[in-house]
């Protein structure tokens, strides 16, 4: 039911009202008590009527409100309304004059024309000095216009009256300069929080069209786990959850499986209720509904924390990796049939050099040398490709060996590449330095990073290949003077298939996973490695091996 148009002016606040019904208003009390007084004399006192001076009186106030009714106010000047109050006076001063015998409290009245001007806000003073002598004039005009001869006594007596009226005047002057000043504060106010919720709304409608423009799922939870804002991308991945013909159905219901696509996440294992626990976490991969409508989402979460950091809630993002996870899978499968495809010529590259090297004598020259070269490069490549798909698989057996002569067969190797090149290999290692590593995969590692070095210096250069020991711990620096990579690149440098923009414009030839090889290589011996490179300047790869060194003198 809708709001009538009278209860609406009703609730209206005060200043709020056009300044006509403001006048109208303002003279409603006196107009009724004057009817008040009226209805009492009918009853009490009806020969009142019979004073012309009472009769004038009642005859004003009904004049003065039909000017407050009919005057257009709001087209005068502002101060203009002022003079209903002064007529006030005149009227209650006739209705006074003639209700004296019949109602000795008519002087009274005077305290509705006194409020209004002390309450308008305009000429305060001027409002307190007319309250007094309009009052003063209603006590005195009677004993002027008194038969008796006047005395200073008769005029000093009714003063009480006009000073009553002056201090009422001047509270009401104190009470409403002090409203008008908290009214203006709460205006003010007012328009200070409207503009606040007025961009505050503009920055949620800003913050949902950016949300919903990403092609990203967004959750916001509270700190109780109540979903407090779901971007469109995320209410279209949330539908994929809902199993058919289920309209509102439970967190343990939503099709939500593990990584592998088939098994059904448990409530607690799912994203959004690892985050309202208190979890963040990255790339967390779920599949997100079941048959041909089914998609892979990596997930991440961070928690919201309050001034005292405590848990006031999180947001989840989910990302739609089904793309990009074909698209490995098939470059995996790719890899796959490559690999395999190198192994039978492998094995006959391997079996025709070791029948070359059975009777080594009998080889010309160098011959002898450079096919050994090459019966272990063919071996390292073997192994290249068994562990191409098989890197987490990686087995490390430890032995003690002459590292320093590792770094002298992978400087061997990369000879013939660095004279094409034009690079200068150098060493910085001791003649001999033992360690508990495994002698074949640490060979690899060399190899890849000293091929790295030669393979991405094509304008020529140094590579250097510095190797020492830390106490216990193995230090190994491989050092050229190359293309070098941007900080993004280094970022990514070990993942797989990485290749950096200047290799692809070169067209250096590679497939991108040496140095991830490295890396699991170097990590499964409890070491780490790390890049330090800028374009055009050159690189340093850095790898320390813990607590492999064998000390000296020890058997």
């Amino acid at each position: 039911m809708t709001e009538s148009r009278t209860t609406r002016l009703i609730r209206r606040y005060f200043h709020e009202r056009s300044l006509r019904v403001k006048v109208l208003l303002t003279q409603a009390p006196l107009s009724l008590t004057v009817m008040l007084l009226v209805i009492h004399a009918v009853l009490i006192y009806p020969e009142v009527f019979g004073k012309p001076i009472f009769t004038a009186g009642l005859w004003m106030h009904a004049a003065i409100l039909a000017l407050c009714l009919l005057v257009p106010w709001d087209r005068l000047p502002h101060p203009s309304f002022l003079a209903i109050p002064y007529l006030d006076f005149v009227a209650i001063g006739f209705t006074r004059q003639g209700s004296l015998e019949y109602a000795t409290s008519a002087g009274l009245l005077i305290l509705f024309p006194v409020f209004w001007l002390a309450a308008s806000g305009l000429a305060r003073k001027t409002a307190v000095v007319s309250s007094a002598v309009a009052t003063l004039l209603l006590v005195w005009t009677p004993v002027f216009l008194a038969t008796t001869p006047v005395a200073a006594r008769d005029l000093g007596k009714p003063l009480l009256f006009p000073f009553m009226m002056a201090g009422f005047a001047v509270a009401v002057v104190t009470m409403t300069s002090s409203m008008d000043s908290q009214r203006l504060q709460v205006v003010a106010k007012d328009a200070q929080l409207r503009a606040s919720l007025k961009a505050s709304r503009q920055r949620e409608q800003l913050l949902s069209t950016v949300l919903d423009t990403v092609a990203v799922g967004l959750v916001v939870v509270d700190g109780g786990g109540h979903d407090q804002l779901m971007n469109s991308m995320q209410r279209a991945n949330h539908a994929l959850a809902v199993p058919e013909g289920v309209v509102n159905p439970a967190e343990k219901d939503l099709l939500v499986f593990a990584g592998d696509k088939t098994t059904p996440l448990e409530a607690e294992a799912r994203p959004v209720r690892r985050a309202v626990k208190g979890e963040s976490f990255t790339n967390y991969p779920i599949w997100i509904g079941s048959g041909d409508r089914a998609r892979a989402f990596s997930t991440t979460a961070r928690t919201i924390r309050n001034e005292d950091g405590d848990y006031d809630g999180a947001v989840i993002a989910f990302q739609d990796i089904t793309d990009m996870t074909a698209a490995m899978a098939a470059k995996d499968d790719f890899v796959a049939n490559v690999s395999h495809e190198f192994r039978t010529p492998l094995t006959s590259i391997q079996g025709y050099l070791a029948l070359a090297l059975d009777e080594p004598e009998l080889l010309p020259g160098d011959v002898a040398k450079y096919l050994t070269v090459a019966e272990r490069n063919a071996d390292r490549l073997s192994g290249l490709v068994a562990d191409l798909l098989t890197t987490d698989a990686m087995e490390v057996e430890k032995s003690l060996a002459d590292v320093a002569g590792l770094v002298a067969d992978s400087l061997a190797s990369a000879r013939p590449a660095a004279a094409i090149n034009g690079v200068e290999l150098t060493a910085q290692a001791p003649a001999s330095l033992a360690a508990w590593v495994d002698p074949v995969r640490i060979g690899q590692v060399l190899d890849n990073l000293v091929s790295n070095a030669v393979k991405y210096s094509p304008d020529g250069g140094t590579v250097t290949v510095r190797l020492w020991a830390s106490g216990r711990d193995l230090l190994c620096e491989v050092q050229d003077t190359g293309l070098g990579m941007s900080s993004a690149e280094q970022a990514e440098a070990f993942t797989k298939f990485f290749r950096a923009d200047s290799a692809l414009q070169r067209s250096i030839p590679g497939l991108g996973l040496g140095l991830m090889i490295t890396r699991s290589i170097v990590t499964r011996h409890g070491g780490t490695i790390s890049v330090c490179s800028e374009r055009n300047v050159g690189t340093t790869m850095r790898l320390v091996l813990p607590d492999c060194v064998e000390a000296p003198g020890a058997s």
